[in-house]
C-alpha cells in the first residue's frame, strides 16, 4: 500500500509540475497578446512642431486655412487674412499630434453613413514641413457618450476618438482668429502711442522699465503707463456676440465722439492701431487687426481719455528705494551738507542722528507735485540736491 501511495503521489506531483511549467511559459505570451490587442492605435503620427498648415472644413460649409508664421504664431489665410489665435490652434495641434484610438470599430467599413462619416461634422487636414498631408474625418457621437466616430482619409477603418478631440477640431473662424484688439507681443513692446485732442504721448520699454519717448523732457508715472498697457493687453472681442450686437457696436462707433487713437508696436516690428470713441456712457473701438467695431470696457476708455499731466511722474526725485549717498540743502542763508558712510550719516565731521536723517530722506522721497506750472521761476527759495547710486 505504501509503495502504491508513493507512486500515486509522484504522478500527481509530476502533473502539477508540468501544469505549473506550462502556465509560467504561456502566461507572458497570453498577456502580450492581450496587451497588443488593447494597445492604442496611432491614427496620425505627426509631431505638433512639424505641422506647417491646417485646414478646417465644417459641415456647414465653412473652410478655414491656417499657416504657421513662427514656432508659436499662426495666420488665417482663408476665407480672409487674419491673425490666428495661438491658444486655440494649440488645442488642435495637441489633439492631432499624435492622434490615437483605443478601439477600431470596423477594419473595412461597408457603410460610412452609419457613423455620420459620409458627410463629416468636421474634417481636419494637417500638412507637415515636408509637404506630407493627412486628413481626419469626424462623424457622429457614440450614443453612450464620450466618443465620436472617425476615419483617416484613404484608410477604410472606422475608429473611436474622444469627444473632447472632436470639440477641439470643430472650430469656426471666430474661434480661430485672435480675439485681441491689439494682437502684438506685449512682453516685448517697443512703442505705444496715444494721440487725441488733448494728448500726444509715446512710451516704450527699456531694460524692463517704461520710459517716456514723447514728450522727451517728461518723466512718466510707471504705474499709470503699466495700467495703460494692461488695459490694452486685455482688450478683446467676444466671438460669441450675436450679429445684432456687432451691428449696434458699429452704429454706436460711427456716431460716437473720438476719444483717442492708440498705436502699439512690438520688437518684431508688428504694429496695430485702435481707434476708440465714446457714445453716451459706453466706449467702442475699431482695430486694424480685424473688421467691424466692438464695445470695449469703460476702464479702457477712461484709461486713455487723459491729459499729459495724468501720466506724468509726480514725485520730484526718482531715487525710489535706493539710499542716497549725499544730500545738499540750501534754504535762504542756511546750507546743509550730508554724506553717508555705510549706515552712518555725517556733516562737517559730525555724526548725525540716524532717526532724524531717515525722516529727512523720507520727506524728500515723498516730495510730489500737486500741479505742473506753465512758467519756470527765476530765483529759487530753496534748493535740494540728492546723489544716489
Amino acid at each position: 500500500m505504501k509503495i502504491k501511495q508513493l507512486i500515486a503521489a509522484a504522478i500527481v506531483l509530476a502533473a502539477l509540475t508540468a501544469t505549473l511549467y506550462w502556465s509560467n511559459h504561456h502566461k507572458p505570451i497570453e498577456d502580450a497578446a492581450k496587451a497588443a490587442a488593447n494597445a492604442p492605435v496611432k491614427i496620425i503620427s505627426f509631431q505638433k512642431d512639424d505641422i506647417s498648415k491646417l485646414e478646417i472644413k465644417r459641415k456647414n460649409g465653412e473652410v478655414i486655412d491656417l499657416s504657421r508664421t513662427s514656432p508659436a504664431s499662426w495666420k488665417i489665410t482663408s476665407p480672409k487674412p487674419l491673425i490666428g489665435d495661438a491658444d486655440t490652434v494649440s488645442t488642435i495641434l495637441y489633439a492631432i499630434s499624435p492622434l490615437e484610438t483605443d478601439r477600431v470599430i470596423e477594419d473595412k467599413a461597408s457603410d460610412v453613413k452609419t457613423y455620420g462619416l459620409a458627410e463629416p461634422t468636421v474634417e481636419v487636414s494637417a500638412t507637415d514641413k515636408s509637404g506630407k498631408l493627412q486628413k481626419i474625418l469626424v462623424g457622429d457621437d457614440v450614443q453612450t457618450g464620450g466618443s465620436s466616430y472617425a476615419m483617416l482619409a484613404g484608410d477604410p477603418r472606422v475608429f473611436l476618438i474622444s469627444s473632447s478631440a472632436k470639440t477641439n477640431f470643430d472650430k469656426g473662424l471666430k474661434d480661430l482668429q485672435d480675439k485681441r484688439l491689439l494682437p502684438v507681443d506685449f512682453n516685448n513692446i517697443s512703442k505705444i502711442e496715444i494721440v487725441s485732442k488733448k494728448l500726444n504721448l509715446a512710451f516704450g520699454s527699456k531694460n524692463g522699465q517704461w520710459v517716456m519717448q514723447a514728450p522727451k523732457d517728461v518723466r512718466g508715472d510707471t504705474s499709470k503707463l503699466e495700467g495703460v498697457v494692461e488695459k490694452l493687453r486685455l482688450a478683446t472681442m467676444d466671438p460669441s456676440a450675436p450679429d445684432t450686437d456687432l451691428k449696434k457696436a458699429a452704429s454706436s462707433f460711427s456716431s460716437g465722439t473720438p476719444v483717442a487713437t492708440v498705436k502699439a508696436a512690438d520688437a518684431s516690428g508688428s504694429q496695430q492701431e485702435l481707434q476708440v470713441r465714446k457714445n453716451k456712457d459706453d466706449y467702442y473701438a475699431k482695430t486694424t487687426a480685424m473688421d467691424g467695431a466692438f464695445k470695449v470696457t469703460k476702464e479702457l476708455g477712461e484709461t486713455i481719455d487723459k491729459n499729459l499731466d495724468d501720466f506724468r511722474e509726480k514725485r520730484l526725485f526718482d531715487f525710489a528705494e535706493s539710499n542716497p549717498e549725499k544730500i545738499e540743502i540750501h534754504s535762504g542763508s542756511k546750507s546743509f551738507f550730508l554724506t553717508r558712510s555705510g549706515e552712518d550719516w555725517w556733516s562737517d565731521g559730525k555724526k548725525m542722528d540716524a532717526v532724524s536723517i531717515d525722516s529727512v530722506i523720507r520727506e524728500i522721497r515723498l516730495l510730489s507735485a500737486t500741479k505742473f506750472a506753465s512758467k519756470v521761476f527765476s530765483s529759487p527759495a530753496a534748493s535740494i540736491f540728492v546723489t544716489s547710486n
